[in-house]
């Protein structure tokens, strides 16, 4: 990867250039690159070692990446789908997360449904652990059973078409969580966690001296379901996402 070929793209959760960058609107059926903050200057240059200047990889790894495909893909992760009660899901995005240690960003406190929202709802995240993920190295943190509790998804992350260009905004500010509500869910290396879409989740900075790698994909129901127009992502050129029991 030659990190001049792609901007470098930073990729943060609490700025949101990306949201008005081609680089990003344009990666969901491509293997892109985008670096975390602190790894780039004012000027676009690399600071630190390109190993360890990666936020993440994505969006479309299921589907170009062997490797990656022959997990998503796999009669685990199928079993795992029907043990859910999904009749035909289809495979929206995967994404490669370095949480580099040292500059690994936070990411702040969200339903996956903000992103990829479907009328009725009916999104899952699968997030695999390749590393340990701990307390000190950026584990996720979950609000227990706030997909229970009826919290509205009052903001959303969509497209807006203005003078013939597409960029993404947020319908609603950043809501207030009561950060005493949120419980850390550390896991082993080779752990797989299974995030209900409307749950509220984040993670922490990485400060430690270690990485937290994962691959995470998400899942959403085809069947009587809406996948919505103005989600950021959306199937290019008219190509259905790959259902995620038939595709090959």
């Amino acid at each position: 990867m030659d990190p001049t070929e792609h901007n470098p793209t930073v990729f943060t959760t609490t700025e949101h250039q990306h949201m008005k960058d081609e680089y990003f609107l344009t990666s969901g059926d491509k293997i892109r690159f985008f670096f975390e903050k602190d790894a780039v200057n004012e000027k676009g240059e690399l600071v630190t070692e390109k190993q360890k200047s990666l936020n993440k990889i994505g969006h479309a790894l299921h589907v170009l990446s062997p490797g990656f495909k022959r997990v998503t893909f796999s009669d685990g992760i199928k079993n795992i789908a029907k043990g859910l009660g999904y009749e035909n899901p289809a495979v929206c995005q995967s994404m490669y997360i370095f949480k580099q240690p040292g500059i690994g960003g936070e990411v702040t406190c969200h339903q996956d449904s903000w992103f990829l929202h479907t009328r009725p709802k009916r999104l899952t995240g699968i997030w695999i652990a390749l590393e340990d993920a701990t307390l000190e190295n950026g584990c996720l943190w979950f609000w227990p059973g706030s997909h229970k509790d009826g919290m509205p998804t009052t903001r959303r992350m969509v497209r807006k078409c203005e003078d013939n260009r597409t960029s993404l905004i947020f319908t609603a500010p950043l809501p207030d969580y009561d950060q005493s509500k949120f419980k850390p869910a550390p896991v082993k290396k080779g752990s797989l966690v299974v995030i209900h879409g409307d749950v509220v989740h984040k993670s922490e900075q990485n400060k430690s001296p270690n990485s937290r790698h994962i691959y995470t994909f998400h899942i959403f129901e085809q069947k009587d379901t809406e996948y919505c127009s103005d989600n950021w992502l959306q199937p290019i050129d008219g190509v259905p996402f790959p259902s995620l029991y038939t595709y090959k």
